[in-house]
């Protein structure tokens, strides 16, 4: 849990390659700006820098020097950081990966709020929504955060699909031992468990901009599916289009990227920030 401690003004950064773009920093100062706090968010992009993880522990020991309050960590360091932490949060230990390291008296605990972010997307968005069968497809970094965000959410039994077995494998390994046994497994057939499925997530990159087309073939889809996404680049991927146009319940992937962010600022500075100015925020920068 973060300390209470009365500061008014707060340091923090963004470690990853290719961040030029990230909606992070923009987002936490406006929240910042609506709690009345003073809150400078600085990008340490590796690419910019022509730097790689190797250069983690002078990074971290820098942010200590200058006195940070906290770093979300992205692509390529949430797992490269673990061994470097002084802590970690159940979740974070749980997952083997950090997206959030807050720093106080010179210790780093590192945490994980992007299942966090899914989970409490979903509650919002689809209240009620059946959760007896999940078809998830996707098994890598994000794909481990969102498994673990299902089963807290409830799912009875979760079906993980991958383009490589063993990754899927890996992760029903990996979370199998934390929740009651046979609700999790491996999938092989995609046509089988969507026909059986109440709901699915995708969670591979497929339906980005820069990865255009959907994770299954849009004929196995039908009304009574919900459908949820983790791409929020763009916000209305093929899949979801197809599902809405179908009468599927459907959940983007922009309030994830939201929550695990406000999440991490609740943290970081022990104020639950306003949502929505996150969200007004999100939609100025092109969400």
């Amino acid at each position: 849990m973060p300390s209470m401690h009365p500061k008014s003004s707060f340091l923090v950064g963004l470690i990853g390659s290719g961040i030029a773009a990230s909606r992070t920093p923009p987002m936490h100062e406006a929240a910042a700006d609506a709690a009345g706090i003073r809150y400078l968010y600085k990008k340490i992009d590796l690419t910019e820098l022509k730097l790689g993880v190797e250069a983690l522990p002078e990074l971290l020991t820098a942010a200590k020097r200058m006195g940070f309050d906290g770093l979300n960590v992205t692509h390529p360091c949430k797992q490269a950081i673990l061994p470097l932490l002084d802590e970690l949060s159940p979740d974070a230990q749980a997952l083997g990966a950090v997206n959030t390291v807050v720093i106080r008296n010179g210790r780093m605990t590192g945490h994980n709020t992007d299942w966090f972010g899914f989970a409490e997307n979903f509650r919002r968005n689809m209240a009620g929504a059946p959760l007896g069968r999940v078809v998830q497809l996707g098994a890598g970094g994000a794909g481990v955060a969102v498994a673990f965000a299902l089963m807290k959410l409830g799912v009875e039994e979760l079906t993980i699909i991958d383009v490589d077995p063993a990754k899927a494998q890996n992760v029903v390994d990996g979370l199998s031992p934390r929740f009651a046994e046979g609700r999790l497994k491996v999938g092989h057939d995609v046509a089988a468990a969507v026909a059986a499925a109440d709901g699915i997530v995708n969670a591979t990159p497929i339906g980005m901009d820069k990865y255009p087309g959907t994770p299954l073939p849009t004929g196995l889809l039908r009304a009574d599916l919900w459908v949820a996404e983790i791409v929020y680049f763009p916000l209305e991927t093929a899949l979801l289009r197809t599902a809405r146009a179908l009468g599927c319940r459907t959940v983007d992937g922009g309030g994830m990227a939201i929550f695990q962010g406000t999440e991490a600022f609740r943290l970081f500075t022990g104020i639950s920030p306003d949502p929505d100015v996150f969200f007004a925020t999100f939609a100025t920068l092109g969400g």
